[in-house]
Parts: C-alpha cells; structure tokens; sequence
C-alpha cells in the first residue's frame, strides 16, 4: 500500500474512533479530540505526502511515533476500568499506528534501495 493512502486511512480513523469516543462517553473529555487532531494534521499532509515529500513524509512518521507512545497510557486506563467499547477505540487507534509505522518505513528502505540500484 502507497504511503499516503496509509496515511489517510489512517487519518480517518483516528478522526472517526476519536469523535466516537468523545461523543459516547458519560463523561467526556477534551483530551479525546488529541488523535482528532493528529487525524486532521494527518489529512492536511496527505497531499504533500502523494507528491513524495521526504520531510513531510519523515513528520508524518515522527507524528505518528509519538501518538502511538501517547496511546500506550489511554489504553492501559481503558483496560483498567474494563471499558471494553474505551479499549477497542485505542487498541484499533494503536494498532492502526503501527501499522502504519511499518508501510513508511518499508517505504522509506524500497526508496533507498530504488535510489542505490539506480547509481
């Protein structure tokens, strides 16, 4: 899969399970709208990204690697409270990160390896 099509995937996912969490919880939160605000960073980027733009691309994932460490925590509570509807929201928002962390990253060596066949 190209990166930017991961990339807005995985944007609106992180919107739509975000939003969701927000709207069904008995006592929501504003911290819920972080990953909606990384999904729309994510869109922003999209673009560029399909245009291959190593440094957006290098943002993207450095972003990404970040909201996946920033997951770990919500997720453990969600866990902790036995909020089963709470844990899949993360666990999906999570495993959707690394997922996404490992097609950039395939990408980022198919490049080089490309580049260095080239020469």
């Amino acid at each position: 899969m190209r990166p930017y099509i991961t990339n807005l995937l995985y944007a609106i996912l992180l919107i739509v399970l975000s939003l969701w969490g927000y709207f069904a919880s008995p006592s929501p939160s504003f911290t819920a709208f972080i990953p909606t605000v990384f999904g729309v960073l994510f869109l922003a980027m999209t673009p560029v990204m399909k245009r291959e733009n190593k440094t957006i691309a290098h943002i993207v994932v450095a972003l990404t690697l970040l909201l996946v460490i920033a997951l770990v925590k919500p997720l453990t509570a969600a866990i902790g409270r036995s909020d089963t509807a709470a844990t899949v929201r993360v666990a999906i928002m999570l495993g959707g990160g690394l997922v996404a962390m490992i097609i950039y990253i395939k990408s980022f060596v198919d490049a080089r390896r490309t580049r260095k066949n080239m020469s």
